[in-house]
C-alpha cells in the first residue's frame, strides 16, 4: 500500500506540500498540485482516515440516531441528512434505536464510543432529556431533530401546532363539524403540540368537543387501525378525521375500508405527514410535507458549526412544512 512519503517523492515535493493537496488546508501552485494528483492516480493511494483521526483524536464521522426506521418519514430524513453530511465530507454512523429509550441509551453510548465527531438525534419518546445530557457531558455536539425536548443544544424540528390548526380549520369550512383526531404516542411534543392545534381549532370553530373523537394512535398503524375501527363502526360516526403522523394515516386507511367506509364520500381524510406515494392513493391524500431537505441542511449546518468550535447559545430552529391539497378532503381534484 502506497504512503504519503512515497507520493511526495514520485511528485518531487515534501510531505507536508501532498498533506495541503490532499486535505486542502493551504493554497499549492496548480503546476504542483498536478503533479501530486498525478502521483496519487499512479500510486493508487489512498489517505489513512483511521490514522488521521487518531492522531488528531477527532474523527469525520458524525452519529445518527434515530427513533422509528420502519417509519417512511424517518427513512427519508436519514437520507437528507446523510446526503447533507456527504456534500460536506463527513461519514454517517446510522443507528435505529425503535423508539425504545433503553436501546436509545445503548445506541448513543455505542457511537460515543466510537469517538464521533457530533451527534443527530431523534429522541423516543420520553426519554430524550438524560441522553442528551450524557452526550453535552462528554462534549460531544448534539444537534437534535423532529422532536422537541428540554435539552442545552440546538435543535431542528418541525411547526406542528398551526399545521394542523390549517387542516381542521379546512375541514370545517367543508362543514364538518364532528371531527376525529387520531394522536400520537404521549411523551412526544409532536403529540402534544400537534393535539393542542386540533383543539383549538375545535374550540375556535365551535366543533364538537367530545373527548371520544381523540383515538390513541400511539404514533403506531396497528394501534391506529384499532382505534379508528371503535370509533368508525358505531352510528354516530365522525364524518371527517385528521391523522397526526404517516405511520397512523395507514392504519386508520386500513381500519376505513375494513368496515366498507370509502374516503371522501363517507369520511373526509387529512393527514400531517405526506408520503413520497400518497398521490397514488385514490383519492390522492390531503396531507402536511414537512421540507426535510431544509431540516437535514440546517442540522447538519449547526452540527458542523459547533464541531468547529462555534459557541453560541443553543438555537431552536422551526421549519415551516406545506400543505399538500388533494382530494381525500373531499374537494374536487386541484388542477
Amino acid at each position: 500500500m502506497a504512503r504519503m512519503d512515497d507520493v511526495a517523492r514520485l511528485a518531487g515535493v515534501s510531505v507536508s506540500t501532498v498533506s495541503h493537496v490532499l486535505n486542502a488546508t493551504r493554497a499549492v501552485a496548480p503546476q504542483t498540485r498536478t503533479r501530486v494528483e498525478e502521483a496519487v492516480e499512479r500510486l493508487a493511494y489512498r489517505r489513512n482516515d483511521l490514522a488521521r483521526s487518531l492522531a488528531l483524536r477527532k474523527t469525520r464521522t458524525v452519529g445518527i440516531a434515530i427513533a422509528a426506521l420502519s417509519n417512511p418519514y424517518f427513512g427519508e430524513l436519514v437520507s437528507a441528512l446523510n446526503e447533507a453530511l456527504e456534500a460536506q465530507g463527513y461519514t454517517a454512523l446510522l443507528g435505529d434505536t425503535g423508539d425504545d429509550p433503553d436501546r436509545e441509551v445503548a445506541t448513543v453510548e455505542r457511537m460515543l464510543d466510537q469517538r464521533v465527531a457530533g451527534l443527530i438525534l431523534a429522541t423516543a419518546a420520553s426519554s430524550g432529556e438524560p441522553v442528551a445530557s450524557r452526550v453535552l457531558d462528554q462534549s460531544v455536539p448534539l444537534v437534535l431533530v423532529d422532536r422537541h425536548i428540554d435539552a442545552r443544544c440546538d435543535q431542528v424540528v418541525p411547526l406542528n401546532r398551526e399545521p394542523v390548526e390549517e387542516l381542521v380549520g379546512h375541514l370545517a369550512d367543508l362543514g364538518h363539524t364532528r371531527i376525529a383526531a387520531v394522536a400520537g404516542a404521549a411523551g412526544l411534543d409532536t403529540t402534544t403540540e400537534r393535539l393542542d392545534g386540533y383543539l383549538a381549532t375545535v374550540a375556535a370553530r365551535g366543533l364538537d368537543d367530545d373527548p371520544a373523537l381523540i383515538l390513541r394512535g400511539r404514533s403506531r398503524a396497528q394501534d391506529a387501525e384499532a382505534a379508528a375501527r371503535a370509533a368508525f363502526a358505531g352510528p354516530h360516526r365522525p364524518t371527517a378525521v385528521v391523522v397526526l403522523n404517516n405511520a397512523m394515516t395507514i392504519g386508520t386507511l386500513r381500519a376505513l375500508r375494513g368496515l366498507g367506509l370509502t374516503v371522501p364520500h363517507d369520511v373526509a381524510l387529512v393527514c400531517y405527514d405526506d408520503f413520497e406515494w400518497a398521490d397514488l392513493f385514490q383519492p390522492r391524500l390531503t396531507a402536511v410535507r414537512q421540507d426535510l431537505t431544509t431540516m437535514a441542511r440546517s442540522a447538519v449546518g449547526l452540527l458542523l458549526s459547533r464541531i468547529c468550535g462555534d459557541d453560541r447559545a443553543p438555537v431552536v430552529e422551526r421549519i415551516t412544512p406545506q400543505l399538500r391539497h388533494r382530494e381525500s378532503c373531499g374537494c374536487p381534484a386541484p388542477d
